[in-house]
């Protein structure tokens, strides 16, 4: 693992197989299930195909993907920010989860900020989307607040529901 940037109360950095514990739990929290969906990690086992296959092979294919957020002080995993490409959108969007436990803390709006600083900087990109659903108020709310725009609505290929598109140029 390697960390890629920090804040003052944060580290971000890569995954590593011994995240399993993190991610059997976190892709369980009732707001992963609710606004991202069960992608069915149910053991340990579960969790580590999920790393190696989703979010390793990200960083392989694209030079970026998601991020472990950790809390510095005890040098927990607290959730995730960073960067997916998606065939229907022509620039990756931002996207995050954070445990129940460090909601309403401000965590996600400083690794958003952060990870909108990173991308700016170290990979160059004109403008980043996000992507939503329409009832998940708080993160439309972060997203408003971290400078992204609302664009309208995107119905993904294969999906039933439309989802709010955002969008924010990082000044290239």
């Amino acid at each position: 693992m390697k960390i890629l940037f920090e804040t003052p109360r944060l580290q971000l950095r890569t995954f590593a197989a011994s995240d399993d514990k993190f991610i059997l739990e976190l892709l369980n929290t009732p707001s992963w299930l609710q606004y991202i969906g069960d992608r069915q990690i149910r053991t340990l086992a579960d969790a580590q195909r999920y790393i190696m296959n989703n979010l390793l092979r990200l960083y392989a294919e694209q030079g970026y993907g998601a991020w472990v957020v950790v809390l510095k002080e005890t040098n927990a995993p607290i959730g995730i920010c960073g960067l997916f490409k998606r065939k229907y959108l022509d620039q990756p969007d931002l996207g995050f989860a954070f445990l129940p436990e460090a909601e309403g803390k401000g965590y996600a709006y400083e690794a958003a900020a952060a990870t909108l600083e990173y991308t700016r900087k170290e990979l160059a990109l004109p403008y980043l989307f996000a992507i939503t659903q329409q009832d998940n108020h708080r993160s439309v709310r972060l997203l408003t607040r971290s400078g992204f725009t609302l664009q309208g609505t995107i119905l993904p290929p294969g999906e039933a529901e439309e989802l709010m598109l955002f969008n924010i140029a990082l000044g290239l």
